[in-house]
């Protein structure tokens, strides 16, 4: 056991959180992992109520959290009523502003949780009184900001925090996705990991099998951050926001040409609608972070929360001899 500020916080034994992955972290992935000693995050993505309601059927009354993308809750503001009922252990909220939904979330009784990309962001979530933070670096798969490392950001956040709020705790994420990263998270100051693409690739994820033959074939070097992927999906997300990626076909066409890809975009979609339908990953592509290169198989979550945790406490116990 690896005994954190947020494994007393969130009642939990392990200080690993999944990353509510849109789409991909529902509830039979959340469940696993917070049986297995985490805490599981089902992903709101874009606000479909009925894909929502079902996958809180699927974690089968397991204490588990929510996340949702805040610009696009603010469409569908009922699904935040419909996860509070549910009174989860905590409500995570990316992207946008925090303030409308952060009061709330309070008066239920949860606790926030705000993900952040920069300092600027950091200082935001603490004034709408997240009590948990999650700095996110560029290395993390799917949507945030090329403007952070994880490896720097996370004990920037982690000194702010201490200065303006020592009770609120700080989670990294980006680039973890074994105990060498869990353990490095917690030298630098951060209470606890957010991880995705290592989970993106586990049993109880919502990925197909083509996806998971393609992820694992890759390493870091195939990822890039991007828009290209989001314009093609028709997703209008807000400036300054982008979607790391393996790259593919689609991709070194595109990227860095939106003003033509925009003038083609009806021809584009039509490609990229076929490609999907065809599990063509040329066209389509896989949502995955720079540690998809650490990732060479496909396991069940819960030994990929006790392997992490497992070799992050003899990485630390060692460091401590």
């Amino acid at each position: 056991m690896l005994t954190t500020r947020l494994t007393k916080a969130l009642a939990i034994r392990h200080p690993v959180l999944l990353a509510p992955m849109a789409m991909v972290s529902g509830g039979r992935l959340a469940a696993a992992v917070t049986a297995a000693g985490g805490l599981g995050l089902v992903g709101g993505g874009y606000g479909d109520p009925a894909w929502l309601r079902s996958e809180i059927a699927q974690a089968q009354g397991a204490p588990i959290g929510y996340g949702f993308i805040t610009w696009s809750l603010a469409q569908t503001p009922d699904l935040l009523d419909t996860v509070l009922a549910q009174q989860p252990p905590t409500v995570m909220l990316s992207f946008g502003d925090l303030q409308p939904f952060a009061d709330r979330i309070h008066r239920a009784g949860v606790p926030l949780t705000a993900q952040v990309q920069n300092l600027a962001q950091a200082r935001r979530a603490l004034d709408a009184g997240a009590e948990i933070i999650v700095a996110q670096g560029s290395e993390a798969g799917g949507h945030g900001m090329s403007v952070r490392s994880t490896f720097a950001l996370v004990p920037e956040v982690v000194d702010l925090v201490a200065e303006r709020s020592p009770e609120t705790l700080v989670a990294a994420a980006g680039g973890v996705a074994d105990g060498r990263g869990l353990a490095a998270a917690l030298a630098l100051g951060a209470d606890g990991v957010l991880v995705g693409t290592r989970f993106w690739a586990s049993d109880e994820a919502l990925v197909s099998r083509a996806a998971h033959r393609r992820a694992i074939a890759a390493d870091g070097d195939e990822t890039i951050r991007t828009d290209v992927f989001d314009v093609v999906r028709q997703r209008d997300w807000p400036e300054g926001y982008d979607l790391r990626l393996v790259s593919n076909a689609l991709v070194q066409r595109w990227h860095g040409r939106r003003d033509e890809l925009l003038a083609r975009l009806p021809e584009a979609v039509s490609s990229y609608r076929e490609g999907v339908a065809a599990e063509d990953f040329e066209v389509d592509t896989v949502l995955v972070g720079e540690a998809v290169g650490l990732v060479r198989d496909v396991r069940p979550a819960a030994d990929i929360v006790t392997a992490m945790v497992r070799d992050a406490a003899r990485i630390l116990n060692r460091a401590g001899d």
